[in-house]
């Protein structure tokens, strides 16, 4: 069962990730390298709003939503000028944003290990089917299952996401009906860096936040996004869980063969479905 615990929470986890890795290719057809770094900031950003204020809770909701002002400030500033040229530009706009925010990481926080507590309501471990399993892994699973049915509907089922499938797949088509592009996009890039820096506050009780934590991050990131196809969060959610529950069972049973079992996922899937498992054009979701 603790396996099972792990490799949902995990997955949730990746889920929220890749998320926003998928939909800013799926609206905005980039690859975005910088998403680890934003993924960083969202861990170092709670810790601070920790650090301040006492409360998890408080970090939980303010980092993210700085960190998508951010985000915005960004695609408004530098990625809406690359858009029409060629992937090696955004490829090299985005890596030099992770320099960027590296350096100005380092400036702030330093390179010293940073550390949020666990909320003291989720500190204690649950039992369940015989095993005791902490009760925040079961928060990051009920989490990330409510986000990631939130951001199902908002884009399967909302205005919005109409807009946004619509703005990706015929741009000036949805000019010409009045649907600001321009600002869709910022919107979307936003709630991209929103997804990421959720990820990084949920995992800073679990992990030691630190300079470059996102470098280690975004790889499972872009497997996760080729695995389920790139632009597709319901391949996204598919492939999250795969990814998850399989790395849980390797370091449960086989640690040593953790990253063969992920890359040899990624090899099946470049293999058999080179486009993804859920793969299609022309949409966003």
């Amino acid at each position: 069962m603790s396996t099972i615990i792990i490799g949902l929470s995990l997955s949730f986890l990746l889920f929220l990730l890749s998320a926003g890795l998928t939909l800013i290719f799926g609206m905005l057809g980039v690859i975005n390298f910088a998403h680890g770094a934003l993924y960083m900031l969202g861990a170092y950003a709670s810790f601070q709003i920790v650090q301040t204020t006492g409360s998890f809770w408080l970090g939980l909701l303010m980092a993210p939503v700085v960190i998508a002002g951010l985000g915005a400030l960004i695609e408004m500033s530098t990625l809406k000028r690359v858009y029409s040229r060629d992937h090696i530009f955004q490829l090299l706009l985005t890596f030099g944003l992770i320099l960027v925010i590296d350096d100005a990481t380092k400036l702030i926080w330093g390179l010293d290990y940073k550390q949020v507590p666990t909320p003291d309501l989720l500190s204690a471990p649950v039992a369940l089917f015989g095993s005791q399993i902490p009760a925040y892994r079961l928060f990051v699973i009920v989490f990330g299952a409510a986000v990631s049915l939130g951001l199902f509907l908002l884009l399967d089922r909302s205005k919005w996401g109409m807009i946004i499938r619509a703005a990706s797949s015929d741009p000036d088509m949805a000019r010409t009906l009045g649907v600001d592009v321009n600002r869709v996009r910022t919107g979307v890039f936003a709630l991209g860096a929103y997804l990421a820096a959720l990820g990084g506050a949920i995992t800073a009780p679990l992990v030691p936040i630190e300079l470059g934590m996102g470098f280690s991050v975004i790889i499972d990131c872009f497997v996760v996004v080729i695995i389920g196809g790139l632009g597709n969060i319901r391949g996204a959610i598919f492939a999250s869980l795969l990814l998850g529950m399989t790395r849980a069972a390797g370091y449960t049973y086989a640690t040593e063969w953790v990253e063969l079992l992920t890359f040899a996922l990624l090899i099946g899937t470049l293999m058999f479905r080179p486009a993804g498992l859920f793969s299609y054009k022309g949409r966003a979701a």
